[in-house]
């Protein structure tokens, strides 16, 4: 379904949940005026320039925290594949072109009948200009599709890329492997993605700052960071952002 206006898609998305076979809905909209981020961050758009989409889900067993790996890898790929342009995953839902945000995803969970349901929001810059991003006063340098050498971007031919690959994705990181062993092709290609794994970084976890070397990803429990400390631990998404690396 698609809109002209909405407050939210991911909200839109939430109102078909009640009914389980409403799984794969998707909501894409122009233009939003209460789209939310992670972390309670506001998510701009003006009508237009970006892709917002929602996409419902109520029948799958994927954990919010690997299905947010997932969805990260889908969109970092629909963009490369469609507009041929390098990107890279930030912790843990950031798409990055040349360290600045062209993209992220919120996945939001609920319980609906006792059963976990998910709606994956994403969104993307795809005709934004410069000028349009000194408005607003930003976490992280942000850029657009358009900005990074892809004019006129065709947003339908790449939401049907997005969705192809959020399929492909979805498929392998519900396969008993990536549930139940924790051997996920889905984490294999977000690390290959993030470019993270043997780096030192920095985080910020419950008002905290800690800094190591990133050992790997457990699609359940989060970044798993060797410490300068020499302590193990992991980082859930929720409660994590990356500082600098």
């Amino acid at each position: 379904m698609v809109f002209q206006s909405t407050a939210s898609t991911n909200d839109i998305a939430w109102e078909y949940a009640s009914n389980a076979d409403n799984d794969g809905l998707c909501v894409l909209t122009e233009s939003q005026t209460k789209g939310r981020g992670r972390r309670g961050r506001m998510w701009f758009s003006e009508p237009g320039q970006s892709i917002l989409c929602s996409v419902l889900l109520t029948k799958t067993n994927i954990e919010a925290e690997l299905l947010t790996l997932a969805a990260a890898v889908a969109t970092a790929e629909a963009i490369s594949a469609f507009c041929n342009l390098p990107c890279r995953i930030k912790w843990p839902n950031d798409i990055l072109i040349r360290n600045q945000k062209a993209a992220g995803i919120l996945v939001e969970k609920r319980n609906i009948k006792s059963k976990p349901c998910f709606v994956v929001g994403i969104g993307i810059n795809c005709n934004q200009t410069r000028e349009t991003f000194q408005e607003y006063n930003l976490n992280l340098p942000a850029t657009s599709l358009a900005i990074e050498g892809s004019q006129g971007i065709d947003r339908t031919g790449l939401i049907c890329e997005l969705l192809a690959k959020l399929e492909e994705w979805l498929d392998k990181a519900n396969r008993p492997s990536s549930i139940n062993n924790r051997q996920s092709p889905v984490v294999d290609r977000w690390l290959e993605l993030s470019g993270m794994l043997g780096r030192h970084i920095t985080l910020e976890c419950d008002g905290q700052r800690f800094s190591g070397f990133c050992r790997g990803v457990d699609p359940v429990e989060g970044l798993i960071v060797h410490l300068d400390n020499s302590l193990v631990r992991m980082f859930g998404a929720a409660q994590t952002s990356i500082a600098y690396d």
